[in-house]
């Protein structure tokens, strides 16, 4: 493409789209996380305005008016953050449905702790021990169970120290 040509009407539209999307997630931030992001006044004060109204067209019209602001700033900066943002709960996540799947194998599998003692050495399985003979208790008298949660908070924690340790 020439230096001297402007880009198309259409890429103008998605580019002009693109910013409302970032936009659109900047009013899904809390607080404490806007403080965090450097932004200018103006879209900051339209951002927490966007969060405040509830009319449909209304807030429509400030999610136009906010991709508007953001054509006065790098995107480039505040998507750095959102994705770091978002890679962080991903991690998170995944580090949640491994310890339940964990707990599961631990409740259903007869060698499943040795196989969990394998994979995080260093764990405390005399505990992890109980808790799932509790519950297999629990369970084998159809009592409700009582540390179920318990031992996905013990086998979380473990999960967690290990991969900090990495």
């Amino acid at each position: 493409m020439d230096e001297h040509e402007q880009p198309s009407k259409s890429q103008r539209k998605r580019e002009m789209q693109a910013l409302q999307k970032i936009g659109a997630r900047l009013v899904e931030l809390n607080a404490d996380q806007l403080a965090q992001i450097d932004l200018p006044e103006r879209l900051l004060e339209a951002v927490l305005e966007a969060q405040r109204i509830r009319d449909f067209e209304g807030r429509r019209r400030q999610m136009q008016y906010i991709g508007k602001l953001m054509r006065e700033v790098d995107p480039a900066q505040i998507q750095a953050k959102l994705e770091q943002w978002h890679g962080v709960a991903r991690a998170h996540t995944a580090s949640q449905h491994l310890a339940e799947r964990w707990r599961e194998r631990l409740l259903d599998e007869d060698d499943a702790l040795a196989l969990f003692a394998n994979e995080y050495p260093g764990s405390d399985l005399q505990h992890l021990r109980s808790l799932v003979a509790s519950i297999r208790r629990d369970q084998a008298a159809s009592r409700p169970l009582r540390n179920y949660r318990e031992l996905f908070r013990a086998v979380r924690d473990i999960i967690g120290n290990s991969s900090a340790t990495e």
